[in-house]
């Protein structure tokens, strides 16, 4: 290869930091030398079992020391790692792993039901992935290798796989690293689930620095200043919403955090609210509101915070020099305010399933949009559509919404429509409409239905039984009919009191 892959970085930075801790989680406590150590007795069981370097791994398990070995495994192997969430419905990871193409699953001891119905591979525990011999590993190498696949929730109702290429991820790296300056010693937080991109910013930047890597345990991730300060955090990234959550549960209070040096946000509106309380409880932390989809790898855009910022929601800011930017109005010409479309290096080359790729470019020839059709992958000179309506603003990017119908809570990107197909399939429930409700600085899903009445346990346990916790409405309300259009269409708009109810 004629550039390091990121293993080779992760292996350069446990060389030269061996003795220095990697990772925290679950009680247990790695430096460098025994991460990499483990990593080598994952990876050699992996192919034991496997017979060879499976194409794509699917790694099943909780945040933890198999979850973290497992997805580093799958880069030493030179395979593809496929996150998968065992607390998601068995249903849902075994369509995300057909999609994908997982032919092996390395999952953790805890989760051997959904293992086994995933067509079984390996289960270690955390002591397992730790101790004993470790074995000799083929490695493949590729000029350009997929390094991660996520999925994506889509307007079909099934979700769409992300693949990710070394090519998309490593000017991201390039112009992060530096960013965020990350150094040995530092403690970096651990919020997102391995199936959310952003993990791999967490897990990339940290252990290329020779820093530590600090996951939460179940009590600290709902009291975020108890993490921070107890475990001294010295850089945070999360969704927005844990702000909200940290004001709710322990209040904030000035100077709480004291630790932080760098705070960034992404995957959700960041409002000046949110970002002040922030500002002050870390008040030696730098802030930065980033933005970014999946299809472009993790992030694309960023403001730091400086307190002047007014309005709704902070500004995204600019793009990264390396990428490019385009908003087009509904005409297809540029224009000060519409739908976001990027393309460079960071863009993916195009969903798992060709068929997905239609309608989400678009071919630019200075004055006029056209929309790619399919008929083959897009090409780099393709345009993504984000689906994301922005203004531009004193130089700057301000996030305004959605364009379709899809929304996002708690940083998840949720589609509407595939709530509502699960919840018609109650023999009650005649019609369905999910749609996002604020209150305060917090996002949630309301779920209104016609038909008869259900007893919002039913319809709670109808949803765990199909779809991630994430896309669990915070709300159901039965109502005689739905909003309607002058043409007939549902308005996707949270109702008025039924007060005929």
């Amino acid at each position: 290869m004629s550039e390091a892959s990121p293993f080779d970085l992760f292996t350069a930075a446990a060389t030269r930091f061996h003795d220095r801790t990697a990772l925290e989680a679950g009680g247990h406590v790695l430096d460098y030398a025994t991460l990499a150590e483990a990593v080598e007795r994952v990876a050699g069981r992996v192919a034991e079992t496997s017979g060879g370097v499976p194409a794509r791994l699917g790694v099943l398990a909780p945040r933890g020391v198999v979850a973290f070995t497992g997805w580093l495994a799958a880069l030493r192997l030179g395979a593809t790692a496929v996150p998968l969430n065992p607390a998601f419905p068995p249903a849902r990871n075994e369509r995300f792993a057909a999609a994908a193409g997982v032919d092996f699953v390395l999952a953790d001891e805890a989760a051997t039901t959904q293992h086994a119905a995933l067509g079984g591979g390996l289960a270690l525990s955390a002591r397992e992935a730790l101790t004993g011999r470790v074995r000799p590993a083929p490695r493949r190498t590729a000029d350009d290798p997929v390094v991660y696949v996520v999925s994506t929730s889509g307007s079909t109702g099934r979700p769409k796989g992300v693949p990710i290429r070394w090519g998309n991820l490593r000017p991201w790296l390039a112009h992060n690293g530096p960013r965020r300056g990350i150094r040995a010693g530092d403690r970096v937080s651990q919020n997102f689930d391995l199936t959310f991109d952003p993990s791999v910013a967490d897990m990339l930047l940290t252990w290329t620095a020779g820093a530590t890597l600090v996951v939460p345990d179940h009590r600290e991730a709902l009291k975020p200043v108890e993490y921070v300060a107890g475990r001294g955090i010295t850089h945070w990234y999360s969704v927005p919403s844990m702000i909200a959550v940290a004001d709710r549960l322990e209040g904030l209070p000035a100077g709480s955090m004291p630790t932080l040096r760098r705070s960034v946000f992404g995957g959700d509106r960041l409002t000046p609210k949110l970002a002040a309380l922030w500002r002050r409880a870390a008040p030696n932390s730098r802030v930065e509101n980033s933005y970014g989809p999946s299809e472009v790898t993790i992030s694309t855009c960023a403001h730091e915070v400086t307190g002047d910022e007014t309005g709704a929601t902070v500004p995204i800011g600019a793009p990264y020099p390396h990428t490019e930017h385009l908003v087009l109005g509904e005409d297809g010409r540029r224009a000060a305010e519409g739908e976001l479309c990027l393309r460079g290096p960071q863009r993916f080359g195009g969903y798992l399933d060709p068929a997905d790729n239609a309608g989400r470019f678009v071919s630019w020839d200075g004055e006029m949009a056209r929309v790619f059709t399919g008929g083959g992958p897009p090409t780099d000179r393709h345009w993504y559509r984000t689906g994301d309506r922005v203004a531009v603003r004193d130089g700057e990017l301000v996030f305004l919404g959605r364009l379709d119908n899809q929304v996002k809570v708690r940083g998840y990107r949720i589609e509407p429509g595939e709530i509502e197909a699960v919840l018609c399939t109650h023999p009650d429930v005649r019609e369905a409409l999910v749609v996002p409700i604020t209150e305060g600085d917090r996002t949630d899903l309301l779920a209104t239905y016609t038909g008869n009445p259900v007893p919002a346990s039913h319809l709670i346990a109808l949803i765990h039984a199909s779809l991630p916790p994430y896309m669990l409405p915070h709300r159901f309300e039965h109502r005689a009919h739905l909003p309607l259009s002058a043409n007939g269409k549902i308005i996707r708009t949270a109702p008025e009191p039924d007060r005929a109810r």
